[in-house]
């Protein structure tokens, strides 16, 4: 056996031993996991969209959006997007990964100083290192230390990076605050609203996430989107200033070198954006509602709820038995989570029947109780 082979395998080795090995069944059940929110991806009018931009474009944007690989299903979907979510410009990816990759590089040079929340979302923390700034990474949540991470700086330069809606805790960040310090401190904001899309969001701007609706300072805001959790497709999108979204174009390099994301996905993306209402918004907060009152957990900003979990066995065990009875759920642990602690997690998400969220509620609370228990 080769080194490398020999790492693998040890490292494999310890997971096992530790229960903590990892692996993608194919799952059947109450879907209390997935990222579908407003439960759109299999909404007919989203699946025709799809269906439609394959019969026009094929299976593929076959070429990189520079070469080929650009059609009117992508500007199109980045029309609506700046619309929907109130900014200039867009440009889409086939990833949020991939958009977290591009915004972070496309901004931040070698006299920046990234202010980083300490639990952004693995995209956005890989994308930080593959910058060249400085990076400080700040309490979660807590705008007095990025104040003062701004405040101390050397740099010229600064950008702020958090999550609208956190998964982990289902907390969400002071975005008028923080802009307003940006503002003081010669800042931009960066905000990843992978949690936010089709769950935050007051008014005429439900749906459209928590940043859509701040109306001071917009130009020291960048937002980026999946189009993959409440959107129901699958791809990510980078949305602020014209010249942001040329300088992406023209230096992302997750941009210039990846295949464009699929029209199919594009086109249903763009279907679902226009799904998006009040009402449909309001079933999912109503399923989060019931779920948190029953798990007595408090409610999220988010879709996403936590039960905490007293070990990483006792997650995993739950998760299995919910299983088992036919309800999917989520479950966290080490290493995964940046406070080290397991939670089950279950995800709301609208068109749940009234039978199918009570026997939810019930079954999660009785047989998470009963792992703590025999965890002691």
């Amino acid at each position: 056996m080769n080194a490398i082979a020999s790492r693998l395998t040890m490292a494999a080795e310890r997971r096992r031993a530790a229960d903590m090995d990892r692996n993608d069944p194919v799952l059947n059940g109450l879907d209390l996991a997935s990222n579908d929110y407003l439960g759109l991806s299999q909404h007919p009018v989203v699946r025709t969209a799809a269906i439609e931009a394959i019969d026009d474009y094929g299976t593929s944007a076959r070429a990189s959006r520079l070469v080929t690989g650009t059609t009117r299903a992508h500007h199109l979907l980045e029309s609506a997007l700046t619309e929907r979510l109130s900014h200039p410009a867009c440009v889409t990816f086939s990833s949020g990964y991939l958009a977290n990759i591009a915004a972070v590089t496309t901004l931040a040079g070698p006299d920046t100083l990234i202010v980083s929340d300490a639990h952004n979302h693995a995209s956005l923390i890989d994308a930080c290192r593959l910058t060249k700034a400085s990076i400080t990474v700040v309490a979660h949540n807590d705008p007095s230390a990025v104040e003062t991470a701004l405040a101390d700086r050397a740099q010229t330069e600064a950008l702020v990076i958090v999550e609208s809606v956190y998964s982990v805790l289902g907390d969400a960040a002071d975005l008028p605050r923080l802009l307003q310090l940006c503002e003081r401190y010669d800042a931009l904001l960066l905000v990843d609203e992978a949690h936010g899309i089709g769950v935050a969001g007051i008014d005429e701007h439900c749906g459209m996430g928590a940043a859509a609706g701040l109306s001071e300072l917009r130009e020291r805001l960048v937002v980026t989107a999946t189009l993959s959790k409440a959107l129901g497709s699958q791809g990510g999108a980078l949305l602020g200033s014209e010249l942001i979204r040329d300088a992406a174009v023209n230096t992302a390099r997750s941009f210039i070198f990846d295949t464009g994301l699929a029209p199919a996905n594009a086109a249903a993306a763009h279907a679902a954006l226009g799904l998006i209402t009040s009402d449909r918004v309001a079933s999912m907060a109503g399923a989060r509602n019931a779920l948190a009152t029953a798990l007595e957990v408090p409610v999220p900003a988010g879709a996403v709820l936590s039960v905490p979990m007293p070990t990483p066995e006792s997650g995993v065990r739950a998760r299995a038995l919910l299983r088992q009875e036919g309800i999917l759920v989520g479950c966290f642990r080490p290493p995964s989570v940046p406070d080290g602690i397991t939670r089950v997690r279950p995800t709301a998400r609208a068109g749940l029947s009234p039978d199918e969220l009570a026997h939810a509620c019930e079954r999660i609370r009785a047989i998470t109780e009963a792992c703590v228990g025999e965890a002691g």
